[in-house]
């Protein structure tokens, strides 16, 4: 009976990778992800060693994200018009381009604090098309049915290459050099091209491309989040907690120089805990079938309390066992965002719905990573955590408070 159990489970887990095209497309991005936050981990221990100032690593992230605010509702236009197919040909090596010419100017010495910035800035603007097209892509894959696990085993592929990437970037890092794990990085992206060459098109979900010659179709995304209260309070909830507390590229590298007062050693072992409780996060969504707003909410007041325990750890022991607990609640909020967003939105709007979401969690970093950086530099290294958790805390009562609940269905009051 436990045999039967479990395998049922495992299908159960892992369902959408019975789809070809996303097992491929999969497998391919499993080499790829865990390049890039190899890449992201080499970037802030260069801005630390380039110029060693917290409101530089602040800043870092603003520019590489600004595209992201303002240009991402036109990349998710981009993604209902035009085949998400070949944009992300476009996007993923244009990616890989830009990774082997940093490494280059690391390894040749060349490199300056400048660089670093122009370099953000053009990963920024590359990723305003990259995200909302892969996040729709995915759907296109798997349908309607599977996109929820789709999009849990996603988190999954993410956590799993947190805890790969920083795992390696440490000991390269500390042994090699920094401008390898650009270059490693740039190596990866032949992956995801292979993956992208063999799907077959036939297979996938497409939606009817919107009219590229007609008008105001942002203004109408936005006007059709504003008057749908399900998919307004989860960008909400999402636009707060994304400017505030997901500012890990600020906050995790300064708690590792100046509370654990360690090296890129250090901080790679804290990203690692988060990657491994994200990666927890991701199996256990994977299996559960619930997406509910009340459930989002209340997830978002766990993910507060841990983060606010882990900004009073004072021992790498306690930090590592708390940022287990910030991964795994922390991907079970961005699984649900993304979940909730993708089922409860109509076809020829997913492309700005969720460039919208894109915007969010990831475009508002251009204001947050300034401001963290700003709270650490004068308040002190502990505050960029706290701020971080009573953000997270404030999003999940104001979510909850705005929130019904009828079995599995999703009864969203309209916001005060």
């Amino acid at each position: 009976m436990g045999k039967i159990n479990m395998k049922q489970y495992l299908n159960k887990t892992f369902s959408s990778l019975k789809i070809r095209n996303y097992r491929i497309y999969y497998l391919g991005q499993i080499v790829s992800v865990s390049g890039t936050f190899l890449q992201y981990l080499a970037q802030v221990w260069l801005v630390l060693k380039l110029s060693n100032s917290a409101l530089m690593l602040g800043f870092i992230p603003a520019f590489q994200f600004l595209p992201m605010l303002l240009l991402t509702s036109w990349g998710g236009l981009l993604a209902d018009r035009y085949s998400k197919l070949k944009l992300l040909y476009i996007t993923q090596t244009l990616s890989g381009i830009l990774a082997l010419i940093l490494g280059l100017l690391v390894l040749t010495g060349n490199v300056q604090l400048w660089m670093v910035f122009v370099f953000a800035l053009c990963l920024g603007l590359i990723n305003s098309i990259d995200n909302p097209a892969r996040s729709t892509f995915i759907f296109e894959m798997v349908g309607s049915e599977k996109i929820k696990n789709a999009v849990s085993l996603w988190t999954i592929l993410i956590s799993s290459a947190r805890i790969i990437g920083p795992a390696i970037a440490g000991i390269i890092v500390a042994t090699i050099g920094i401008g390898e794990c650009f270059v490693i990085n740039a190596a990866s992206y032949i992956a995801v091209l292979i993956g992208l060459s063999m799907i077959r098109k036939s297979e996938l979900h497409s939606a009817p491309p919107v009219d590229a010659a007609a008008k105001g179709q942002i203004k109408e995304g936005l006007k059709y989040v504003r008057s749908t209260p399900v998919l307004f309070n989860t960008l909400v909830m999402m636009a707060i907690i994304g400017t505030i507390t997901f500012e890990w590229q600020v906050s995790m590298p300064l708690f590792a120089k100046f509370i654990l007062n360690g090296d890129a050693g250090v901080y790679s072992i804290i990203n690692v805990s988060l990657g491994i409780g994200m990666l927890i996060g991701g199996v256990a969504n994977a299996s559960s079938s619930v997406t509910s707003q009340k459930r989002m909410g209340y997830t978002a007041l766990l993910f507060g309390t841990t983060v606010l325990i882990s900004a009073f750890t004072s021992t790498l022991l306690w930090a590592t066992i708390a940022f287990i607990f910030v991964g795994i609640f922390s991907m079970a909020f961005v699984n649900l965002t993304s979940s909730i967003l993708q089922i409860n939105t109509d076809s020829k709007m997913r492309g700005r719905v969720m460039a919208l979401w894109s915007m969010a969690f990831l475009g508002s970093t251009a204001i947050g990573g300034p401001l963290i950086g700003w709270v650490g530099e004068v308040f002190g290294v502990r505050w960029t955590l706290i701020v971080g958790g009573i953000a997270a805390l404030i999003a999940g009562v104001w979510g909850y408070r705005n929130a019904g609940y009828s079995g599995d269905t999703i009864i969203i009051k309209e916001p005060v």
